[in-house]
């Protein structure tokens, strides 16, 4: 596996004094977007383990453990056609 963090996003994260959890969203939605993994869930535990393990209250530590989550399925979404 190559480094999982190559423009350093999350590391800077944590570098950052005071940040809030809607900024580390928003770092980490720039991450995954960047990311050629098809599936990042293996990159995100390397993150966790590098960086998280020493701030487990750490705003992006929670983000991080939300982003291992299995996006679960919507289901119906409305309109006209799924009344009918």
């Amino acid at each position: 596996m190559s480094d999982p963090d190559p423009k350093g996003l999350i590391r800077e994260s944590y570098r950052i004094e005071g940040i809030s959890e809607p900024e580390c969203r928003s770092i980490f939605l720039d991450w995954a977007l960047s990311n050629p993994a098809a599936d990042p869930r293996d990159e995100i535990r390397v993150l966790i383990a590098r960086y998280g393990a020493d701030h487990p209250d750490h705003p992006m530590t929670g983000v991080l453990t939300a982003g291992l989550a299995q996006a679960g399925a919507t289901g119906r979404r409305g309109g006209r056609r799924g009344r009918a």
